[in-house]
């Protein structure tokens, strides 16, 4: 007999998991289904900012910058502990955009989302510290704004968690190969590793990111008009160029800017590019022309050039923008977009475009959408719903690192960052009743111990070692080989 549901949501990434967490805590019965993990795609791969894209202005796309800057105030509100506030330094580049207009574009960035908490912009000197040893002798001036850092793949995974604790399943590996409608509801048929599944839902959220016409062609038929551009986005990850908490915003000759910002410690993130793709999905990479223009982008601003050589890791992944005919990848509307289909039944809603800072809205606006052509109970609550591990006091993460180091002093204070930045209030539930290290279980190298992979599988949907060190975490950015190998290892007992 086929299970039956309200809502089927067929990807997992920021878009699907945001919609399954909005509609479970309106009292819907919802499906989340996801052919590989959570975040796997391009929801993993931006450049883990939550910001208002102050590059938008130039394209005037007024209303997605001021939604995006409200809702970068609701998302720090509600997960301080993966998200936190960052300033960006914009040098002045005399052969670019005049003095006038960066001041003026940054001006009606601190305005257009109305009150915001956190510091607006200010003129900035170069030529003194920190700025003067890390940038060129020619960039004396310039600029520095407010945005936030998000740990990307983290936000997915815990928007899931809570869908799920609101009564959602999640279903992660599982495929979604044949969708058929009646007039009141869909057949889907879900394949895992367990074999194959049937399911009935009374409507269907294709949040399937960059394979959105995919899943559209299978709902509706080959005939179905594709609505992508596909854009790929890479980024390169080298050894830290500078010290301080500061991220800098480097104008390009073509019009673009990248960013190079502090992470995980010992590196600094540089990216992204825009380049058509219309490769493999499954199989996205940056390639040497990508390399190459990211590594020109940073050296026509620090005063040592960035080579190849220095990149000890790279990524990439392909938005799914909606197709507005832009005549530059660079300037295609970064806002979402709805396609809503009843002609010939049961609703199906698909997703195009958005932004991580967006996934909450563009939710809310979905099931909204998803409201005008059947009955839906609940009223919009996310707004302020801590994601888990983000109900602090105040949204303090300075207060709750503190008390937790009282908590546990027999925790290395790197170990406990990291840990406490990752799970906020629910470090308890990782760390069990454990009251020294050893009381973690197996040790695999730096701050990694066999309770938090327990963790991770039973409550974070981690099935392979990937999922742990590269999306869940960054610890593969830091652990040697051998201790990546044990860990996979460890998975692969499991099975």
């Amino acid at each position: 007999m086929n299970e039956a549901y309200d809502l089927l949501v067929i990807g997992g990434g920021i878009n699907g998991a945001g919609t399954a967490r909005d509609a479970a805590g309106r009292g819907l019965r919802v499906l989340l289904v996801e052919k590989n993990d959570l975040a796997s795609h391009t929801s993993s791969a931006s450049t883990k900012l939550v910001h208002g894209g102050l590059r938008y202005l130039e394209n005037y796309e007024f209303r997605l910058v001021a939604e995006s800057l409200r809702e970068r105030e609701v998302l720090l509100r509600n997960a301080p502990h993966i998200i936190w506030p960052l300033r960006f330094v914009m040098p002045h580049e005399p052969s670019m955009r005049p003095k006038w207009m960066l001041w003026l574009g940054l001006a009606l960035y601190d305005r257009i989302g109305g009150r915001m908490s956190l510091p607006k912009s200010k003129r900035v000197k170069l030529r003194v510290a920190p700025h003067r040893t890390i940038l060129q002798d020619r960039l004396t001036s310039g600029f520095e704004y407010s945005d936030c850092w998000v740990e990307d793949a983290r936000l997915v995974v815990l928007t899931a968690r809570d869908a799920e604790e609101r009564g959602a399943e999640i279903c992660v590996r599982t495929e979604c190969t044949a969708l058929e409608r009646s007039a009141d509801g869909w057949s889907a048929t879900l394949r895992s590793a367990a074999g194959e599944r049937s399911v009935t839902a009374r409507a269907v959220i294709n949040a399937a990111g960059p394979f959105v016409d995919g899943v559209a062609k299978i709902a509706l038929g080959a005939g179905t008009p594709a609505h992508l551009r596909l854009v790929k986005g890479s980024h390169i990850i080298v050894s830290r160029r500078f010290s301080g908490e500061h991220a800098y915003i480097f104008q390009q000759p073509d019009g673009r800017i990248i960013f190079a910002i502090p992470y995980e410690r010992d590196y600094t993130l540089i990216g992204t590019t825009d380049l058509l793709y219309e490769g493999d999905l499954d199989a996205v990479t940056i390639a040497p022309e990508e390399t190459r223009y990211l590594c020109e982008a940073a050296s026509r601003y620090f005063t040592s050039a960035v080579t190849e050589e220095e990149i000890v890791s790279s990524y990439a992944g392909v938005r799914p923008l909606y197709e507005d005919d832009a005549a530059s990848n660079s300037t295609v509307t970064r806002d979402y977009v709805f396609e809503l289909d009843t002609q010939d039944g049961a609703p199906i809603l698909s997703v195009y475009g958005g932004k991580i800072t967006t996934y909450r809205k563009l939710a809310e606006h979905a099931l909204e959408k998803l409201g005008e052509v059947m009955p839906l109970p609940g009223r919009d609550w996310t707004a302020h719903a801590p994601l888990p591990g983000g109900d602090m006091p105040d949204a303090d993460f300075a207060g709750f690192l503190w008390e937790a180091g009282e908590r546990y002093a027999w925790i290395p204070p790197e170990m406990l960052l990291r840990l406490a930045r990752a799970y906020g209030t629910r470090i308890d539930r990782v760390l069990g009743g454990a009251t020294a290290l050893a009381d973690l279980g197996r040790h695999f190298g730096g701050t990694l111990y066999e309770a938090e992979l327990r963790y991770l599988v039973d409550h974070e949907y981690a099935r392979t070692a990937q999922d742990v060190l590269w999306r869940r975490s960054k610890l593969g950015l830091h652990l040697p080989d051998e201790a990546q190998q044990a860990v996979a290892d460890w998975f692969a007992a499991r099975d």
